[in-house]
């Protein structure tokens, strides 16, 4: 998370110094074995004389940093003539392409040691330290001129010229000395000790030049491959070579071991050994997974949860004695994490790591449910490992089938040639999905559950299964493969025991914890779980597979890349390149507010390889409207082959209302490019089925019928009504005073679902949110019949698609700046347009309802805030987003009405 603010909080501009721009970045201080969390802000600023320095200011911080009143600053380091930061690989370590970046920082008086998180905010960070530096003697040429002028601060470095710091910065009992390192003058001025740190370690940029240096000999496709810069041939030599893999490469068996371990938000009171190492060969590769890692509201809203740092060192603890390992990646999500190890013989043999998240809890994006995963290269074999975490509660295995498809849609990896599509999960050679999967056992009651148990007639209860019933019916896992479960169910017991639940609910046990995976050569040597470990209401699970790898032999290699090159070297032929199309002209039928709909066709290549790519028409900044897209966009062709496009039609809350209105059209025209070639066109045409989803909430109000029984005409002339409009009493019938839409949805989670748990936290079904959008559109509410998860699901994203959102654009800074005044903020809301004030009081009024049932529901003020906050309160500028001060403050603004009596 970003928390530049909070740092900036902490500065204010002198009267001989000027801030110009500010970087932050969020890592850990690395001395002996001491992890210490620090901001480091990189600070350019302006003296009083014209010339430009820079700083890096290093603060240590709370857990999270949302004020200047959570931040100290610790050091304040000039960039002058001794500084230099660099990458190094820290003694012990390998360096692995993904992995974490560590960077020694060295002056003249000290050297500290850092490690900062793998990423693309890293990567800008440190490339304005580089340009920091390299300007430095500009700077220095500069100051010399000026050398004449009375310097009213005692030097020209930052540490003192003139910053002032705000009370917030903790600085009342310090002072800088003449290194720039804060002085604490309560305890005696004693400068703090310092990390002398060698300088001998290879800089991890020299390790990566060494990789991709074409004088070394690589000992693997992966590391050949990972150029980033592909011309037309480079491409043809590459296709070639995957293609004729057998020829060069043979099968080496590596032996990887797959955990997962729900552990109900608790923190290691464990050794993992008996779960991690107990009683097994050491592994080559290490998958860990964990599910509810922290259950606060801290971590589910920011994302930020010490817990991470307790079980990663739980973990690195309970290896394999027998070998060392490398940490290949971490990532998480909330409260699901996966950790990756590698025994460090392997690391070399590591390429192409990326990793990535989805949520899918409420509205798709929270999460608290989802997955997340890390995909790489070992020697020749993709490799993806995902780790998820669906939906709860016996009777929402369809809710979990739908978690499952969303996160194979939506999990994409970038790959290393940036003009290649995203991979998804299934685009690898082997995938291993571990994870909380929540499938439980059906149609028997707990006692039968537990008899069945006790018999160890685990087949007999297997066949109960959700999970085997629906892969079985090909709705979830298609092509994955599951061990045999000869092991308890994992869930639920007692925390601290082996007992099973015992609580009010009694959940009944289930093996909600499983392992499965797709590929080819792979073999399950072990599956089971682990009773001895007691921290949690799960027991961890574990899975140990022989997995055949494909290893380069360089000779062949070499030998396979000489014919492929001289093959090219002979193909001198000047014909144009030149494809043929299954179809030209594609036409969307009766599309609705998100509902997806595909149209494909195929490419046919002739005889020629080329390059194909969807261009932007003159003066537009993308190939498509945003309403359209085609996947993939952009590709390569051998010579007499085939490839599919998908052009997917989804229209949502950005490009709904152009559609309502009539200021756009289902109509495009998109160009096909062939490099080298001709360029195709391809027709799109079809007609949007207007939708109150999109719809501003004075067009609605006017709408007394519903929206797909108007003409056309009448919905855009409304939908491009001004939002201050009032009736002037030329309209045949008056205004609503909220829209009827909204009504529908309120009223029926008034009668049905006032006292439903988890409501506005759970999603709903995609299914059911279409047949909502339907009944609200056709004004057919007596058949709206939906749970009430995807009714309040509807519900947001009603609020979200609006396109002023109930709460006017005009109105937000006010609102910002009078949370935590209820007298003041109440005369904001008096202010709003009549039908977007008369929303806002209703909406309110329901939520208190909800919060008088809280004993039932267990909502409370604060999960409500959180939720609606974001969708009342929307930052004018859409295209930004929005700092966490002010996500706190539009919750504040919507939490004062929750609590007061309208």
């Amino acid at each position: 998370m970003d928390q530049s603010v909070a740092i900036q909080e902490t500065l204010a501009e002198g009267e001989y110094c000027i801030i110009i721009s500010f970087l932050a970045v969020q890592g850990v201080l690395c001395e002996g074995d001491s992890r210490q969390s620090r901001l480091l802000g990189l600070v350019r600023y302006r003296l009083e004389h014209g010339g430009q320095e820079h700083a890096l200011f290093l603060y240590t911080h709370r857990r999270m940093a949302i004020t200047g009143d959570d931040v100290s600053l610790d050091q304040i380091v000039p960039v002058s003539r001794d500084f230099t930061l660099e990458e190094v690989s820290p003694d012990g370590e390998l360096y692995i392409l993904g992995s974490d970046v560590t960077v020694q920082l060295d002056t003249a008086e000290f050297s500290l040691l850092f490690r900062l998180p793998f990423g693309s905010h890293t990567r800008m960070f440190l490339q304005e330290v580089t340009k920091a530096c390299s300007g430095f003697e500009l700077t220095i040429l500069l100051s010399q001129l000026q050398s004449r002028w009375d310097y009213r601060c005692a030097s020209p470095r930052l540490a003192t010229s003139g910053y002032i710091f705000k009370s917030g910065s903790n600085f009342n009992n310090s002072r800088l000395n003449e290194k720039g390192l804060l002085v604490d003058q309560s305890s005696g001025g004693q400068d703090k000790p310092e990390s002398l740190l060698p300088r001998q370690n290879k800089s991890k940029s020299e390790i990566t030049d060494m990789v991709r240096s074409s004088n070394i000999t690589v000992s693997n496709k992966a590391h050949m491959l990972s150029m980033q810069k592909f011309g037309l041939r480079d491409t043809i030599v590459k296709s070639h070579l995957i293609q004729k893999e057998e020829d060069y490469t043979y099968v080496q068996n590596f032996r990887f071991f797959v955990g997962t371990y729900n552990v109900n938000g608790q923190s290691p009171k464990e050794c993992l050994r008996p779960w991690l190492s107990h009683g097994i060969q050491a592994p080559d590769v290490y998958c860990v997974g964990f599910q509810e890692l922290d259950l606060s509201k801290e971590a589910f809203f920011f994302h930020d949860t010490p817990k991470e740092e307790e079980w990663f060192k739980a973990v690195s603890e309970g290896l394999h004695p027998d070998a060392k390992y490398a940490k290949v990646k971490l990532i998480r999500l909330v409260g699901i994490m996966l950790l990756l190890y590698v025994k460090q013989e392997h690391a070399a043999y590591i390429s192409e790591v990326e990793a990535e998240t989805v949520g899918t809890g409420i509205m798709g994006r929270m999460g608290n449910k989802g997955g997340v995963a890390i995909r790489f290269q070992l020697h020749n074999t993709s490799i993806c490992v995902v780790n998820s975490h669906l939906a709860a509660h016996t009777e929402e295995y369809e809710r979990r089938n739908q978690d499952y498809k969303d996160i194979c849609s939506r999990m994409q990896f970038c790959q290393v040639d940036p003009s290649l599509p995203p991979l998804t999960i299934n685009k690898h050679d082997v995938i291993l999905w571990l994870g909380d999967l929540n499938y439980r056992i059906e149609e028997l009651d707990v006692e039968q559950v537990k008899k069945l148990i006790e018999e160890k007639a685990f087949q007999t209860l297997y066949a109960y299964d959700q999970l085997k019933i629906q892969v079985a019916a090909k709705t979830v896992f298609e092509g994955f493969t599951e061990g045999e479960l000869t092991f308890q169910p994992t869930y639920k017991y007692d925390t601290g025991s082996d007992d099973w639940d015992t609580s009010e609910k009694c959940r009944a046990p289930a093996w909600c914890d499983r392992v499965l995976w797709k590929g080819k050569n792979i073999n399950q040597l072990s599956y089971q779980s682990h009773m001895a470990l007691k921290t949690s209401d799960h027991k961890p699970v574990s899975s140990v597979f022989d997995i055949g790898v494909r290893v380069i032999n360089e000779e062949l290699y070499r030998k396979t890349l000489e014919e492929i090159v001289r093959s090219l070297d002979k193909m001198e032929n000047a014909n144009i390149p030149s494809v043929s199309l299954s179809k030209r002209e594609f036409c969307f039928q009766n599309v609705k507010y998100m509902q997806l709909q595909v149209e494909s066709f195929t490419i046919h290549n002739g005889q020629v390889p080329c390059q194909f790519e969807f261009i932007n028409k003159p003066g537009e900044n993308s190939f498509c409207k945003q309403w359209l897209s085609a996947n993939p966009s952009k590709g390569f062709l051998l010579p007499d082959s085939d490839i599919e496009i998908e052009l997917e039609l989804f229209v949502n809350k950005t490009t709904a209302t152009k559609l309502n209105s009539g200021e756009d059209k289902i109509e495009d025209i998109l160009v096909l490019h062939l490099e080298g070639g001709k360029d195709y066109f391809l027709s799109v045409s079809g007609n949007y089925l207007p939708s109150c989803f999109g719809s501003p909430i004075h067009t609605l109000c006017y709408m007394r019928e519903p929206i797909l029984d108007l003409p056309l005409e009448t919905v855009s002339e409304l939908t491009l009504m001004p939002v201050q409009t009032e009736d002037d009493g030329s309209r045949l019938e008056k205004p609503m005073e909220i829209p009827k839409e909204l009504w529908m949805m309120v009223d029926y989670l008034y009668r049905n679902a006032i006292q439903q748990e988890d409501l506005f936290q759970q999603p709903g079904l995609r299914s059911e949110f279409e047949h909502i959008r339907d009944c609200l559109d056709t004004g057919m509410i007596d058949n709206l019949s939906a749970s009430n998860h995807s009714v309040a699901e509807a519900l947001l994203l009603f609020l979200e698609s609006l396109p002023e959102p109930v709460i006017c654009y005009s109105a937000y800074h006010n609102c910002l700046e009078c949370s935590g005044n209820y007298t003041a903020s109440k005369q904001v809301i008096s202010t709003l347009p009549t039908f977007h004030k008369n929303v806002f009081n209703y909406l309110m009024a329901f939520l208190q309802e909800l919060l008088k049932n809280s004993a039932k529901n267990h909502l409370d003020e604060n999960i409500l805030a959180s939720v609606f906050g974001s969708l009342l309160l929307r930052n004018p500028a859409q295209h930004q987003k929005p700092e966490i001060t002010e996500k706190k403050k539009a919750q504040e603004f919507i939490h004062q009405f929750l609590c007061n009596p309208l």
